[in-house]
C-alpha cells in the first residue's frame, strides 16, 4: 500500500521530511502557509546561521538534488538565512520531485480523523487522518495515512512579559515594539538608527541583535542599545566560547562578552517586563510589581524571549506533551533548560517523538515546544527516523546516524557543571540525555541528575 504523509511547513525540516517519505516509496504531500517554501526563513534571511553547511543539509534531499546537477556549498563555511534559500531550499522546492507536492499559501486549521473525535477510541488507528486546510480557493481537505507538523514556532514568539503573558500595554504599543531577529542594519535600518533601542532576551537571537546595534551605532551616531535581562547574571549568555564545537557560535558569545565588557552596551539584569507604555512619544518599559517601580525608556522595542508551539490546530488530537515546556514527554527532559541547558541533545527520533495518536509527530523546531538551542541537524535526524517508522523499518527508526556538536556549556538543575557538556552525547543507552549519565546509569545509580 502506497501510504500518504502529510508534512505541514516547506522549511528545511518539512522538505528534508518529504525527501525521506519520497525515499521510502511513499506520497508526501507538503502543505505550506506561506506563498513559497522557506517563508519562516526569509523573515530572517539577513542572519548568519552559526551552523556551517555540513550541518544545514540534509542527505536525502542532496541525494534528491544531485541529479539536478546542484552543486553543495562548502562544508565549513557559514550561510545567511538568505543563503540557504538561495542555495539549498528553493533548488530542492522547485528543482525535485518535491515541487510536485508542495501547497503554498494553504494554512493548515484544524487536523483530525475521519469519522472520529478525540474521544473516540475503539479502531481509532485504522482511519486516516482529515487535514483542513484554507487557500486563495476556500476550505480545502485532505487525507493522509500519516502526519508530521514541522510547521515550526517563527510566527509564534514569546511575548515581553515575564510570566508568560503580554505586558500589560504591549498589544497597544505594538508599533514600537518588534519580535525575534529585525534587521537592524539593513532593511529595517531606518527604524533604529539613532535610535535608543532595548532588547530583552538572552538566547541568541538577541545576542545577535544587540551585536548589530553596536555596530549600527558605530555608523550612526545616537544609537544606543540596552540590554534588557531578565536573570541576573549576564555571562550566562555568553556561551561555551573557545569550548563550542560550532566555532561561530563560540565566537558569538566571545565578542558579545567583549562589548559588554567595553561599556557598548548598556545592561539591566532583574529586569522581568511588566508594563509597556507611553512616554511623550516613547516607550516606556517597567519591572517590578506594578508600573513605574523601575524602568527603562527607550524608542524602539525588540523582545527576543524565544518562541512557543501553536497548538491550536492539533486540539482533535490525543498529545503527549510536558506540561512544562510543551515538548513530546519522551524528549522533554533532554532539553528542559530548567535542567539540562547544555544544548547538545542526544539524537532521537520516532520514539521520542510519538504521541497516543498514532501516526502524528511533531519534528523540527515544534518538537521542541518553549525550549531553545535548536539545530536543523537534529530535525532531519528526527525526520529520518520517522519516515523510516512509517514505512515499517523498525531497527532504521531506532538507529541512531547523528553526532551533534557539543556546546561547551553544560548545567544541571541551573548549575553550570564544566566546560564539557556532560561528557557528550549518550554512546550506547538511548534512554541516557548524556554521556555523564550514561556512565552514571552503569554505576548503578539513577543517573547524573541532568533528566
Amino acid at each position: 500500500m502506497n501510504k500518504t504523509i502529510a508534512i505541514i511547513g516547506a522549511g528545511p525540516v518539512g522538505l528534508a521530511a518529504a525527501a525521506h517519505v519520497l525515499e521510502r516509496g511513499m506520497s508526501p504531500i507538503v502543505i505550506e502557509a506561506g506563498p513559497e517554501a522557506g517563508h519562516a526563513v526569509r523573515q530572517w534571511q539577513h542572519v548568519q546561521l552559526f551552523s556551517p553547511w555540513e550541518y544545514n543539509i540534509d542527505k536525502a534531499a542532496a541525494r534528491l538534488l544531485a541529479p539536478t546537477g546542484w552543486n553543495s556549498p562548502e562544508p565549513q563555511s557559514y550561510p545567511t538565512g538568505g543563503e540557504l534559500i538561495e542555495r539549498y531550499l528553493q533548488p530542492l522546492a522547485t528543482r525535485t520531485p518535491l515541487r510536485k507536492t508542495i501547497r503554498t499559501s494553504s494554512r493548515v486549521t484544524a487536523i483530525s480523523r475521519v469519522g472520529f473525535d478525540k474521544a473516540k477510541t475503539k479502531e481509532r488507528e485504522q482511519a486516516p487522518f482529515e487535514i483542513r486546510y484554507q487557500n486563495g480557493k476556500g476550505a480545502e481537505t485532505l487525507r493522509a495515512d500519516a502526519v508530521i507538523d514541522a510547521s515550526g514556532t517563527w510566527f509564534s514568539p514569546n511575548p515581553a512579559g515575564g510570566n508568560g503573558l503580554p505586558a500589560i500595554g504591549e498589544r497597544e504599543r505594538a508599533d514600537r515594539i518588534a519580535y525575534g531577529m529585525p534587521d537592524v542594519r539593513g532593511a529595517d535600518r531606518a527604524r533604529y538608527a539613532g535610535k535608543t533601542v532595548a532588547v530583552l532576551g538572552a538566547g541568541h537571537s538577541a545576542v545577535g541583535t544587540l551585536i548589530d546595534l553596536v555596530r549600527l551605532a558605530g555608523e550612526v551616531p545616537g544609537t544606543r542599545p540596552v540590554w534588557l535581562l531578565r536573570g541576573t547574571d549576564p555571562a550566562k549568555a555568553f556561551g561555551g566560547g573557545s569550548n563550542d564545537k560550532l566555532a561561530a557560535r563560540g565566537e558569538l558569545g566571545t565578542a558579545f562578552a567583549a562589548l559588554v565588557a567595553a561599556g557598548k552596551i548598556s545592561v539591566e539584569t532583574g529586569f522581568g517586563v511588566t508594563h509597556v507604555s507611553q512616554a511623550e512619544g516613547r516607550l516606556e518599559i517597567s519591572a517590578g510589581a506594578c508600573c513605574g517601580a523601575r524602568s527603562v525608556v527607550a524608542d524602539e522595542l525588540i523582545v527576543a524571549t524565544g518562541f512557543r508551539p501553536d497548538l491550536s490546530f492539533l486540539s482533535e488530537l490525543r498529545l503527549r506533551l510536558d506540561p512544562a515546556i510543551e515538548a513530546p514527554v519522551a524528549l522533554a527532559p533532554l532539553i528542559d533548560p530548567n535542567e539540562h541547558s547544555c544544548g547538545t541533545v542526544r539524537p532521537h527520533g520516532a520514539r521520542e517523538l510519538a504521541h497516543d495518536e498514532p501516526g502524528f509527530y511533531l519534528a523540527g523546531m515544534k518538537s521542541y515546544g518553549r525550549a531553545p538551542t535548536f539545530l536543523m541537524v537534529t530535525g532531519y535526524e528526527q525526520v529520518r527516523s520517522i519516515a523510516a517508522n512509517i514505512a515499517g523499518d523498525k531497527k532504521a527508526a531506532a538507529r541512531v546516524e547523528l553526532v551533534l556538536p557539543e556546546t561547551g556549556v553544560c548545567t544541571r538543575g541551573g548549575v553550570e557543571s564544566g566546560a564539557g557538556c556532560c561528557g557528550g552525547p549518550a554512546k550506547q543507552e538511548p534512554s541516557a540525555c548524556c554521556a555523564a549519565d550514561e556512565s552514571a546509569r552503569k554505576a548503578g545509580n539513577a543517573g547524573c541528575g541532568c533528566s
